[in-house]
């Protein structure tokens, strides 16, 4: 057994669940679990996600309570100015196939802990570890700990890598990574062929959390990623029902495994959250996808696949309806990259930083804006802000330098995040709702879903709490460590108290 103390924390992510799904199956009763876990606990509709709102930057996020400026992930696709390449986790086929499967590959499995993260932002598995807790992840793609683990390479993955048989990282006590890390192989057999995602699926998930609660393995706090929902919703849209009516069914699945949903919050405190939101993308016939490589056809713009040269002067990595679009010559003005951007009235914001300033634009409008100031938010941020606030959606209190959020929330914060995440000139650019942002080979979701940018429809995501009367203090996801660490620790004080 691995719990030394207490209740376990059983944080469930669960890829693009969404408010809307989890009101509408409960009202259609269709989501027992879920509703139970409610009706027993707290349920929160509008928690701040990361920005971009693509799952690594938000897992990222997560684990480490901070933003991009901090833990130094800046999105599920972006470009390392010191490597001179792309880097992508896997945005979609053609997209991997022209960066190179073996790179993405390694991006994904090793790099992104190994060398992307920032090694002096500590994550909930150090910090847990470090006070004397165990910790464990099922399927989390940001693994990050203080025990070596070794993963086993499958041959076809050799083949394509020339990486050895066995690869050394560094995770949590337990480290559960579909084919890559089974430990429970010869219990639990995980995929490891690519058309199984490596196990890397909500069967996998489920299956090995199951595993651990009926064997009393359960550490302390383990995180368990459960990444199927997100396909269906991006092909078929937010409205599709029947994905969360699938994960709740395997959610009820780990409460039975503890004997009953009763005998479950007795025994561990249950976190339940999506990770980002979705918005619905247009039909075909209302020409929704951005081609911004056609946008900017009067630049050197790099090709997906081909190396920088001499001559390039333009890179794009578009996450879905959220873009970077780097510059990487100096003699060229961000402004004037932006202007054939903003010519476009698909596109909701582009944004900037030059001297110290972000300034964010659309159709003529400016505001500019910087950390530090007499203007606070909700957050008890402090900013300097010059200009058009409603661009943003920013409501001023002219009396008391308050300001408030509208349909982009924490967006100062999240701009800043972003537009300080790594090495570079470069604009962020935010499609509006409906619609997508796409390079050549670019995956695109016509009439399905999809999120990256800052709206309210992809910024907020549900949380159900259950099993600790313990509230979070703030609904950004940002703040979800800080919380969690306090109800591991609430939780052995508990037991000790008790004793």
């Amino acid at each position: 057994m691995l719990t030394q103390n207490g209740k376990s924390v059983i944080y469930l992510l669960i890829d693009s669940l969404l408010a809307s799904a989890i009101d509408r199956g409960v009202a259609q009763k269709k989501l027992p679990a879920l509703q139970f876990l409610i009706e027993h606990g707290q349920y929160y509709r509008d928690v701040v996600t990361s920005f971009p709102t693509m799952s690594v930057t938000i897992d990222c996020s997560l684990v480490t309570g901070t933003y991009p400026d901090q833990h130094s992930v800046p999105g599920l696709t972006w470009y390392d100015s010191d490597a001179e390449r792309v880097i992508n986790y896997g945005t979609g086929p053609m997209e991997v196939i022209r960066q190179g499967i073996p790179a993405v590959l390694e991006d994904a499995v090793i790099r992104l802990n190994r060398d992307h993260l920032n090694p002096d932002v500590p994550t909930i598995y150090e910090d847990l570890a470090r006070l004397g807790f165990t910790c464990g992840t099922i399927n989390g793609l940001v693994y990050r700990g203080s025990v070596q683990h070794t993963m086993t390479i499958p041959f076809w993955m050799r083949m394509l890598t020339s990486w050895p048989d066995r690869v050394q990282v560094a995770g949590p006590n337990w480290f559960s990574l579909g084919g890559l890390s089974n430990p429970l192989n010869g219990k639990i057999q995980a995929p490891q062929s690519i058309f199984h995602r490596l196990g890397l699926n909500d069967t996998y998930s489920v299956e090995t959390l199951k595993h651990m609660i009926r064997t009393d393995q359960l550490p302390d706090f383990v995180y368990v990623y459960m990444p199927s929902m997100d396909k269906l919703l991006h092909k078929k849209g937010p409205s599709v029902l029947k994905g969360a009516v699938e994960a709740d069914r395997q959610v009820q699945d780990v409460l039975e495994a503890f004997g009953s949903p009763e005998q479950a919050l007795q025994r561990a405190v249950f976190v339940v959250s999506g990770d980002s939101g979705v918005s619905q993308i247009r039909p075909a016939q209302d020409q929704p996808i951005i081609q911004l490589h056609k946008l900017l056809e009067g630049y050197n713009v790099l090709h997906p696949g081909y190396k920088v040269g001499a001559h390039t002067e333009i890179v794009l990595a578009v996450n879905e309806t959220m873009a970077y679009v780097y510059c990487l010559k100096e003699t060229l003005d961000l402004r004037h990259i932006a202007e054939p951007l903003s010519a476009d009235n698909r596109i909701d914001f582009i944004a900037w930083k030059e001297e110290g300033w972000i300034t964010a634009a659309r159709n003529g409008q400016e505001l500019r804006f910087k950390a530090g100031g007499t203007w606070t938010d909700g957050y008890q941020q402090k900013w300097t802000i010059e200009g058009q606030m409603e661009l943003l959606d920013l409501e001023p209190d002219e009396f008391a330098y308050e300001i408030r959020y509208g349909k982009y929330p924490d967006v100062l914060q999240r701009i800043y995040g972003s537009l300080n995440s790594h090495r570079g000139r470069y604009l962020i650019v935010g499609a509006k709702p409906g619609y997508e942002l796409a390079d050549r080979s670019s995956p695109t979701h016509k009439g399905g879903g999809a999120h990256g940018s800052l709206s309210l429809k992809e910024s907020l995501i549900p949380l159900i709490i259950a099993g600790t009367d313990l509230k979070p203090s703030r609904l950004r996801l940002v703040d979800l460590k800080a919380y969690l660490m306090e109800v591991v620790s609430s939780e052995r004080r508990t037991l000790q108290v008790k004793e």
